[in-house]
């Protein structure tokens, strides 16, 4: 098996690059150029990961890595290397993206549709008819933050949180589109927000809620700087529009990799299958409001209904955690993964995403430097 791999330097790609040469797979990794190369940096935030030797040994061996452009036609790539590339593939995965939340349309749209566009046209070049997997996030689902999401699903009836969301929804549509006018089938993959219980570290990507971690130390440390760092013990009252009987959907992104892998694998070649690679068991809101009171010195109250603005404190009147994140404060919808776990099988089953595993994930400080740090 020869797949065609985007996204591999990622926080997701690069578990998926584990879990194919665990499988033996030969891979051609197409990362975007950058002033240090892209083997140089698969090579750093895999070690840096944890990854055994005998797999790094198998990242020189079965790797072969393709500095591309994914905003240009052929990727940048020369007619006559595009086309060797694409006739290597068995299956092409595409895993690159903009994940974020708090960026403008315009800008995701460059990254994750006009993207998906010129990988498209990769997978329908190859002379091998590969599969396309697209790893796109269960949160096209959108602005409905109630009942449940189906994987079958997808509509823009509710509109979105963000335009992260908008922009995954659009990438969706193009994958059906491809699939429907070049007769083949196409894999979709929807994760939910992916996390992991190991601190941040310079040479990994981090996820959404280390994003978080960083903003409150920057905050903090800004604070002190200017003097206005809080005695020991005040921790003011901030009122937040959210839900205090919500939940989200955390799974740790370890076990997603694996999952998806399996169901590629298992997976009928017919038409376009969309799975929910989800946790079986949501995170309550009451968890992520205590991280948060963690990593800020505040005591949070969730709202049903927005803080009037008369009403408001100063400090409740600029308190956006993370542009883009906050509305999931008032989620409490689920996803159905029925067809997801029909093709799992005897999977074990995620780790708890509770409040200690996600301390061990934000917080440097909290982790204990002892604990294990492998790609599983």
């Amino acid at each position: 098996m020869h797949i065609a791999l985007t996204g591999a330097t990622g926080f997701l790609g690069s578990r998926l690059l584990v879990q194919f040469l665990r499988r033996g797979a030969e891979v051609t990794v197409l990362a975007r150029p950058r002033p240090r190369g892209a083997g140089e940096r698969l090579a750093t935030l895999l070690a840096a990961s944890g990854t055994p030797d005998s797999l790094l040994d198998r990242l020189h061996r079965r790797v072969h890595v393709v500095e591309a452009d994914m905003s240009l036609p052929r990727l940048g790539l020369s007619p006559v290397h595009f086309q060797e590339l694409a006739d290597r593939a068995d299956a092409v995965w595409h895993c690159a993206g903009d994940i974020r939340l708090n960026a403008d349309l315009a800008g995701l749209r460059a990254v994750n549709v006009h993207g998906i566009r010129q990988m498209l046209a990769f997978a329908a070049a190859g002379r091998r008819a590969p599969r396309f997997h697209h790893v796109s996030t269960a949160f096209v689902a959108g602005a409905r933050r109630e009942g449940t999401a189906y994987e079958h699903e997808l509509t823009d009836a509710h509109g979105f949180e963000n335009a992260y969301e908008q922009s995954k929804y659009e990438a969706e549509l193009l994958v059906h589109a491809w699939a429907r006018q070049q007769h083949r089938p196409a894999v979709i993959l929807r994760p939910s927000i992916l996390v992991c219980d190991r601190p941040p570290h310079p040479d990994v990507p981090g996820h959404p809620l280390q994003y978080i971690g960083e903003v409150a130390r920057s905050a903090r440390e800004a604070a002190a700087a200017g003097g206005l760092e809080l005695p020991p013990g005040e921790r003011p009252l901030v009122r937040i529009a959210g839900r205090a009987d919500g939940h989200l959907n955390l799974l740790p992104a370890d076990w997603a990799a694996e999952a998806m892998v399996r169901l590629a694998e298992r997976c009928p070649g017919t038409d376009v299958s969309t799975f929910h690679v989800v946790h079986p068991r949501d995170t309550a809101m009451a968890v992520l409001v205590r991280l948060l009171e963690r990593l800020f010195p505040v005591r949070l109250e969730l709202r049903d209904v927005d803080v009037a603005v008369s009403d408001a404190t100063e400090l409740e009147r600029t308190a956006d955690f993370y542009p883009g994140f906050t509305p999931y404060l008032r989620h409490r919808r689920r996803f159905d993964d029925t067809a997801a776990r029909r093709l799992l099988g005897p999977l074990p089953p995620p780790p708890d995403v509770d409040l200690p595993y996600l301390v061990a994930g934000t917080d440097p400080a909290a982790h204990d430097a002892a604990r294990p740090r492998t790609l599983r």
